[in-house]
């Protein structure tokens, strides 16, 4: 059987009930950390400005806009979702695969499970299958994707999204492997925006998911697609990967339905770069512990693997100067200036009045970076940090694994209060107290309309 036939295969048997009960609970909080991301994220300038483009490409429909009064056809909801969910940088990752797991996922079991009424069982079912194959495929590269130039959480995304749209809509096995070869010519994402810190990676999420819900419907009309989407000659890792593609013998699947990636999904305490955390919690401790006052560090050194320098490190100059609140997420250097200065790090911090604080513009250029021998990357994402004071004095600190991650995970009660800190900024309390237990209680659900209802503010 092809890959994409064992995936079908899966997909198609999949019940909520075969899932472990610890990663179904995993599983509701993350879909809760992503929708009150999506929440937070309405109220930024890029969310208007995106809402209303697809506005003017989409018209009206019946489907939820996360914090949006905005009704759209389903497939453009789930763009603009996934966009909002992963527009701040804020939403989970699987570290092994470096993707963003819920962004596409989340999107398509609204959109999706809304249009087919499925009960909340399925379409929870429906969000860990997408988990489950994203995240195995994009770890299947080995750390590639982002060196050869592409964004895994678009380009296998889509694959994740496909199977759980179609998954939703009751698709044979057949039908599912032929969406899987429909997503091979829809699976993109340039890490491009790394160069001028544009929008445009804001937007692979919710291609995904669209495009997701694209390929399966397709399929599902009997539009015929190729049958070797991943190992093919000119399939997902020969031609996105090239000479780094894994050798034929290495089964990415071979845990599939054993050994659950939904698990170890990490949600972020931080509303940048997952490869910034670990030495922002560095800078933090050493912080607090020896009192120290950013005006007196001579200098600071911060260590990572070096597969990571060329997202958050790279060009340093640029990184010390980012010009603009995204620019600002993949600036390790200003994370670790604003964290010693300020004290903390939220989204305060990447308002521009924060980007133009000339007591943390003159920290970064203080900052250097250097390799971490005892890197843990890419199991988790490792980070140390070494500070030079004026006086001499000098402090260090190591976190191996980053906080969030499956072996040191946020708390329930920590993501609780992230959804709500988020969710009010547009929900009155009380309404985004409900859309916490409905979402918390997706499972046992007969739908998704008080769920997606709790999503659109006053």
């Amino acid at each position: 059987m092809t890959l994409s036939q064992r995936l079908a295969e899966f997909a198609h048997r999949l019940e909520l009930d075969d899932v472990p009960a610890g990663v179904v609970a995993a599983a509701r909080y993350c879909i809760l950390d992503a929708i009150g991301i999506g929440l937070a994220a309405s109220t930024f300038e890029f969310a208007q400005r995106s809402t209303a483009g697809v506005v003017a490409l989409a018209g009206d429909g019946d489907h939820a806009v996360i914090g949006s009064t905005t009704r759209l056809p389903a497939r453009d909801a789930a763009l603009l979702n996934g966009l909002l969910i992963h527009g701040l940088d804020y939403d989970d990752t699987h570290t092994a695969s470096v993707i963003h797991a819920s962004a596409s996922a989340v999107p398509v079991m609204l959109a999706e499970g809304m249009r087919q009424r499925a009960d909340g069982a399925h379409a929870l079912a429906a969000y860990i299958l997408a988990v489950e194959t994203a995240a195995r495929l994009g770890q299947h590269a080995g750390g590639w994707w982002q060196k050869v130039g592409f964004h895994p959480t678009g380009v296998v995304g889509v694959f994740g999204a496909t199977l759980a749209a179609g998954y939703l809509q009751g698709a044979s096995p057949a039908v599912l492997a032929h969406a899987q070869g429909l997503a091979l010519s829809m699976a993109s994402g340039s890490m491009e925006f790394l160069e001028d810190g544009a929008w445009t990676k804001r937007l692979h999420p919710g291609w995904a998911a669209a495009s997701g819900i694209t390929a399966a419907t397709l399929a599902a009309h009997g539009f015929e697609a190729p049958q070797r989407a991943y190992e093919g000659r000119f399939g997902l890792f020969a031609t996105y990967l090239g000479a780094h593609a894994p050798p034929p013998e290495v089964d990415p699947l071979a845990t599939l339905g054993h050994q659950w990636e939904t698990a170890q999904v990490a949600i972020k305490p931080y509303p940048v770069c997952h490869y910034n955390h670990a030495c922002g919690d560095a800078a933090l401790l050493l912080r607090e512990r020896h009192a120290i006052d950013a005006a007196e560090v001579a200098a600071v050194t911060v260590r990572l693997h070096p597969n990571q320098f060329p997202v958050v490190c790279e060009p340093l100059a640029a990184k010390r100067r980012p010009q603009s609140e995204y620019d600002a997420k993949f600036s390790l250097p200003f994370f670790v200036a604003a964290c010693l200065v300020r004290g903390r790090f939220t989204l305060e911090e990447l308002e521009d009045s924060s980007r133009r604080d000339p007591q943390i513009l003159a920290l970064c250029e203080r900052i250097h970076y250097d390799v971490d021998p005892q890197t843990a990357f890419p199991q988790h994402f490792s980070g140390a940090i070494e500070i030079e004071m004026r006086d001499g004095r000098r402090f260090a600190h190591s976190e191996r694994i980053q906080r969030g991650a499956a072996e040191r995970p946020l708390t329930p009660d920590e993501i609780g209060r992230k959804f709500i800190d988020n969710a009010v900024r547009v929900l009155p309390l009380a309404q985004a107290e409900r859309l916490r237990d409905a979402v918390l209680g997706i499972d046992r659900a007969p739908d998704l309309r008080e769920l997606c209802a709790a999503l659109v503010p006053p």
